[in-house]
């Protein structure tokens, strides 16, 4: 998992905007920790939710070039023409669609999406998460962790921090 969140623990706002994460001051040469190339570069698989690949679809270009991407959705949702062959739908539990995606050599998945992230991590297969956290307070939106109904353990591997105020930490689960 990589993600950003507001320092309240939002990844958007109540209605999906994520324009937050784009001001002008947030822009430096030299951001600390896990970049996200870095991070991308190791990932067999994207695994996200339909609202996320919506979102995703808003950008007008596909910022993932050369990943496998599974939509997760169990109501099913259209994959545009142009993104055939670059994205597809499966639908499960989340130890179902890991074994899946296992069987087709696809080991390090990157979760994505408030919702996918909670039911992943509450089904105990996320591994590793990369929280880079934004100097800003929404006071509502989509939050990262909601509710899971369980305690998860963590074990800090690094935290860093960059002129602009974001900080990263990455933890180890269980």
């Amino acid at each position: 998992m990589y993600l950003a969140m507001s320092l309240d623990g939002f990844i958007a706002r109540p209605d999906g905007d994520i324009e937050w994460l784009h001001r002008p001051e947030y822009s430096v040469n030299n951001l600390q920790g896990l970049s996200y190339d870095e991070f991308i570069s190791t990932v067999d698989a994207l695994v996200m939710g339909r609202h996320t690949f919506e979102k995703v679809l808003s950008f007008g270009v596909w910022p993932y070039e050369g990943t496998t991407v599974v939509v997760l959705s169990n109501s099913g949702i259209a994959i545009p023409e142009h993104l055939e062959g670059k994205a597809r739908v499966l639908s499960g539990k989340p130890e179902d669609i890991v074994a899946q995606l296992g069987e087709e050599g696809k080991a390090h998945l990157y979760i994505d999406g408030g919702a996918t992230v909670q039911h992943f991590l509450k089904a105990g297969k996320i591994n590793e998460m990369t929280i880079t956290c934004i100097p800003i307070l929404l006071g509502d939106g989509i939050s990262l962790f909601g509710s899971i109904g369980a305690e998860v353990p963590l074990r800090l591997i690094e935290s860093t921090s960059s002129e602009n105020g974001f900080v990263q930490v990455r933890y180890q689960v269980g």
